[in-house]
């Protein structure tokens, strides 16, 4: 084992761990995750010699990664491949109609930050704009186990709706 120093599994393996970590200290703007992995030379009793993945930053740290990857003797190579758009700030009085018609009926709400490329973030540029969020089981959303109650699904439509009527009687400006 003191033979095999330079495992690139290894290195890897804790940058994911560091990648939760950066996500989770970030916590609620933060969104990190490591998706997809491929290991060479993927044979059982072999050290791996390199490592592939891909990590989703929304709050990236590559100094971090780097410093990782450095005090294991490995090489990392950093790419950014997508960048969805720059942040988008909502208009202030949809996000405050939203708030409205949520506290209007007693229903809890909070703002939050997305980071995905959701179609109210393209119609921000030509259009006032807000979104609405609904729970979901267990916390999780885009993936295919995604899954909203009908009464969480109906609460979110019932304060689109009533955010919707309260914008339409403000006078455009």
């Amino acid at each position: 084992m003191p033979r095999r120093k330079k495992d690139a599994l290894l290195g890897a393996s804790r940058v994911v761990d560091l990648v939760n970590r950066i996500g989770l200290d970030h916590t609620p703007l933060a969104c990190a995750t490591v998706g997809m992995m491929q290991v060479h030379p993927n044979s059982r009793n072999v050290i791996l010699g390199r490592v592939f993945f891909t990590v989703d930053f929304r709050h990236p740290d590559d100094a971090m990664l780097a410093r990782i990857a450095g005090e294991h003797g490995l090489q990392t190579e950093l790419e950014q491949i997508f960048y969805y758009n720059k942040p988008i700030h909502f208009d202030a009085a949809c996000v405050q109609s939203v708030c409205a018609a949520a506290e209007r009926f007693g229903y809890s709400h909070r703002d939050m930050v997305s980071g995905t490329g959701h179609d109210a973030c393209y119609l921000s540029q030509v259009a006032p704009t807000s979104m609405v969020f609904v729970p979901c089981v267990d916390g999780i959303s885009h993936n295919e186990v995604e899954d909203a109650t009908q009464e969480w699904i109906e609460v979110g439509a019932n304060v689109l709706l009533h955010a919707i009527l309260e914008r339409a009687q403000e006078p455009a400006s």
